[in-house]
């Protein structure tokens, strides 16, 4: 049978490893990197019989999972984070895939449930978000580019049933430290890719972001949760932004009021638009516009 290597890249994470580990105790080999933690991450880590290589906290995440990669020895390669942990019909379905002498592709995109205070987020693009994550030795890597960008697979890809459980974020304080890093990290990538700073961006990209979530992506339909989702996000794209500023040393710039309120008034029209094509109000909606025809 085919081995498996699962590469782990992680910083301050007692609070959660045991439980990613405890997933995939049956792993051939763990490849585990600490990225200089200051808890008892990397001695949970060693308990699991895992192979820990320390590393500096490089603000790219990936850079420090492409080095697990090079150590892994398995032929194939599982990448989970931290806060993730796999369900057993995953475990069953990459059993099969080692027990299988060929196969056809060269890695597999998973299906992630990801959890937002405890709650399991079915929409607002949070599910299935498919992940590239099983791959063959020496066939995946990581551009390096981006924080939340995926895994490039040489080859083929085929898609997998089981599910990745990701445990993102349990707190708000956690949200807020994590993205103020992830916001730095993307800032920095769009200043090197050349972007344009335009001014009104400050309300555009989280009104595109708040949008594309609550209504588009029918965050909405998760209740409280959707909408405190869709609005952290847009809170997370204003720190872009607002780093993006600061980047240009808070450059200043007049503004007329009656501008400002041409982008405000923007937001409140399309805001208008996403409602009435919610699935909530196209009833009501159906009903005006029947009532209308009657009187005309």
């Amino acid at each position: 049978m085919q081995k498996i290597s699962v590469v782990i890249s992680a910083y301050n994470e007692e609070e959660v490893i045991e439980s990613c580990l405890k997933s995939i105790a049956w792993a051939d080999e763990i490849i585990f990197i600490d990225n200089s933690s200051l808890d008892k991450t990397a001695s949970i880590a060693k308990k699991f019989k895992a192979k820990v290589y320390s590393r500096p906290n490089n603000p790219m995440l990936n850079v420090n999972k492409n080095y697990g990669f090079t150590k892994a020895t398995g032929n194939w390669i599982l990448n989970l984070d931290a806060d993730e942990s796999i369900d057993q019909e995953l475990h069953q379905e990459i059993h099969k895939i080692l027990q299988s002498k060929q196969s056809e592709y060269q890695g597999y995109k998973i299906p992630r449930k990801n959890t937002l205070f405890g709650k399991w987020i079915k929409h607002a693009g949070w599910y299935p978000d498919y992940q590239t994550r099983l791959f063959r030795r020496g066939r995946g890597t990581f551009a390096e580019k981006h924080v939340h960008e995926h895994i490039q697979v040489t080859g083929e890809t085929g898609t997998l049933s089981g599910h990745i459980i990701h445990h993102s974020f349990r707190t708000v304080s956690q949200f807020i430290k994590k993205h103020d890093l992830y916001s730095s990290n993307e800032a920095e990538n769009l200043m090197k890719d050349g972007y344009h700073f335009d001014t009104f961006d400050i309300i555009k990209l989280p009104r595109r972001e708040f949008i594309s979530r609550y209504f588009a992506r029918e965050g909405y339909k998760d209740g409280l949760h959707g909408l405190a989702l869709s609005l952290l996000m847009a809170f997370y794209h204003l720190l872009i932004f607002l780093k993006l500023w600061e980047k240009q040393q808070y450059a200043e710039q007049s503004l007329k009021v009656s501008d400002v309120e041409k982008e405000l008034n923007a937001v409140h029209d399309e805001m208008g638009h996403w409602f009435l094509e919610t699935s909530e109000s196209k009833s009501l909606s159906k009903i005006i516009s029947a009532k209308l025809k009657r009187l005309l």
